[in-house]
């Protein structure tokens, strides 16, 4: 029984209704060829012309010819191909199978029955019969398809009255073939769109057609087509290209009026619980980047995680959050979420205890601030790793209240590095950022004295001390993506600070991977910092962002720009001057080692005893101790 159904296809119902459909068309096909050919008289007609000894030759071909159509027909997997998905070729197995059919009736005919003097038929006949049953089998398998393309057709004159979205494919491959064919059949994601037109960067595909869709060559006309084709939504059909490569199409995209979507990638498929192959999804803040994501195999060097107590600082953030999610993957005993916010500490708590069984997870509010909880949490886990995330990064909230960030990120680091070093802890890696580089506001100062707290406590401290210095994280809680995104829902205006303001952007998952990495090379005393690419400019950000959510910049979305505000600068940079005479490369091709700037560390000493002092009991010099520990420091 499975041999038959595996010969004749699965669908028994769909299957007899084809084997049914065959029988009577190849019958049908071989009586219209001898009506045509005796000029289309019957028997017992006025006129009769074709002699019954041809009726007798019908009756036994009418047995005959069914059954070795069905045979043949199965032998090709006719019956269990879907026709739906059925390509070119399969038109030529069409032909192909009928060909064989009808020579076998020609055997048939010349051999087995011309020997009982039954056949008084030309052979052409013959031939004329299979020519017609060739177009019935294709009307069958293809005639709904034919129908759509006439009704697509049809629609590309009315789409535009009709509601539906006029589209362009980017990619002509097999993806950019689904997608025209997934709009077609209506399926649920692709639903009231029309495909209009395929673009290609491949030239031998110019001028071709996709199911029927015209295929031109260059992404670069994207704008130009766009316009004369009336499209209304882009979907890019390219799941294997590289991020410069998504980059340079949705550059194109973004000179348009259209909303914009493209195919999943290929490294997404595997992960997807809904979609499937080729659904189509939003573009990603991350294809926004003018590089491709940095994937660090952290893997081979974080040995030092497994069976190791961890812990995190500001846990509950977004990089501390991401932080937890990465270290969770290499079986920790222990890892311990610390964070002044309990909802959010709580949040990836529950994300992750169910999930990773081997590791015991452990919440413990306080701040860094309060160095005799830091004493009980350090005295009770002792652990083995430390990554300190926890600070105030807001550059505008920090300028209106200095005090509170030198409090927080430098005195709280303080408190961290000391405990890390009385109780032995064997690598404590800090997140710094760039605006510590040349620093033009308050908080990016603070951050620059953390790295020099790191610097001086790897010279007497047996921990391997580490800082990581990286750019604005996309997506990043009060970063500037989420404040653009919530500014479009609400219909704009969208607020920029200064139209020639660029910045350096990595993803979170970027972020934390960096951080891994750091800890796992373990060189004491360093700053790690990534290559990030070129910087973005914000406005452009901005303007891609507003299309990529489906209006027009300036038109449906406004961009007002608010002037830049106090402590903020015009672009960051990654590494100081001094830094880039040692600057050296790890084994991964992306991340920087920065040559540590001397410094007289018993000044440093007295500058910090002194800024304590001033934060406390004269909030009002803060600025000024600030400037006399970091003669770089330009405030704006």
């Amino acid at each position: 029984m499975s041999k038959i159904k595996g010969f004749f296809g699965g669908n028994i119902g769909r299957t007899l209704l084809y084997i049914v459909l065959d029988a009577i068309y190849i019958d049908f096909s071989i009586l219209v060829g001898i009506g045509m050919w005796f000029d289309g008289s019957i028997p017992g007609g006025d006129k009769v012309n074709i002699p019954e000894t041809v009726w007798v030759w019908y009756l036994l071909i009418v047995i005959i010819a069914p059954v070795i159509c069905c045979i043949v027909y199965g032998f090709f997997k006719f019956y269990n191909n879907l026709w739906e998905y059925a390509a070119i070729e399969d038109v030529f197995k069409v032909i192909i199978a009928n060909t064989i059919i009808f020579l076998c009736l020609f055997f048939i005919d010349s051999v087995l029955l011309s020997k009982k003097q039954l056949l008084i038929l030309p052979k052409r006949m013959i031939f004329t019969a299979g020519a017609l049953n060739i177009i019935l089998c294709v009307l069958t398998r293809f005639g709904g398809r034919i129908v759509k393309r006439c009704v697509t057709y049809i629609g590309h004159i009315i789409s535009h009255k009709a509601g539906y979205k006029r589209v362009m494919i980017i990619g002509a491959g097999n993806a950019g073939n689904d997608v025209i064919k997934k709009i077609s059949k209506g399926e649920k994601l692709y639903e009231d769109r029309i495909p209009v037109i395929v673009v290609d960067d491949d030239k031998e595909k110019n001028n071709t057609t996709i199911n029927g869709v015209r295929v031109v060559y260059g992404t670069k006309s994207i704008p130009k087509l766009s316009k004369i084709y009336n499209i209304d939504e882009i979907i890019i059909a390219v799941p294997t290209a590289t991020n410069i490569q998504l980059r340079k199409i949705i550059d194109y995209c973004t000179k348009t009026e259209c909303a914009l979507k493209k195919i999943q990638p290929i490294s997404d498929i595997s992960n997807d619980i809904s979609g499937g192959k080729n659904s189509i999804m939003d573009i990603n803040i991350a294809d926004l980047l003018s590089r491709d994501e940095i994937n660090i195999d952290v893997k081979n060097i974080s040995g030092y995680l497994k069976h190791k107590i961890v812990l995190v600082t500001g846990g509950g953030g977004s990089i501390g959050s991401e932080l937890c999610r990465q270290i969770a993957k290499f079986s920790p005993s222990k890892l311990i979420i610390f964070d002044v916010y309990e909802n959010s500490a709580f949040e990836i708590f529950n994300e992750l205890k169910n999930k990773y069984e081997e590791t015991e997870f452990i919440i413990k509010i306080g701040s860094i601030r309060d160095e005799s909880c830091l004493e009980k949490l350090f005295d009770e886990f002792r652990p083995a790793s430390v990554f300190h995330a926890a600070a105030h990064k807001h550059v505008s909230l920090m300028e209106n209240c200095p005090e509170e960030a030198v409090k927080n990120n430098v005195f709280g680091t303080i408190n961290m590095a000391r405990l890390a070093d009385k109780y032995e802890v064997e690598r404590f890696v800090l997140l710094s950022t760039d605006k510590a580089v040349n620093p033009t506001n308050v908080m990016g100062a603070t951050k620059r004295i953390t790295e020099l707290i790191i610097q001086s406590m790897s010279v007497k401290s047996k921990t391997k001390f580490m800082a990581v210095r990286f750019g604005n994280v996309l997506g990043s809680n009060g970063s500037v993506i989420p404040i653009f995104q919530k500014q479009i829902e609400n219909g704009g205006p969208v607020t920029v600070t200064d139209p020639n303001v660029v910045r350096f952007f990595m993803t979170i998952p970027e972020a934390a991977r960096l951080v891994l990495q750091a800890g796992g090379i373990g060189q004491s005393g360093k700053i790690f910092v990534l290559d990030m690419g070129e910087p973005v400019k914000i406005n452009d950000l901005a303007k891609n962002l507003i299309r990529l959510s489906g209006y027009v910049p300036g038109k449906d979305i406004d961009i007002i720009y608010i002037g830049l505000r106090p402590g903020e600068k015009l672009y960051e940079e990654l590494i100081m001057s001094d830094e880039k005479d040692g600057l050296s490369v790890t084994y991964h091709d992306k991340i920087f080692i920065t040559k540590p700037i001397e410094y007289d560390f018993d000044l440093f000493k007295k500058q910090l005893e002194k800024l304590y002092y001033v934060v406390y009991e004269k909030p009002s010099d803060v600025l000024e101790i600030l400037h006399e520990i970091l003669p770089n420091f330009k405030h704006t």
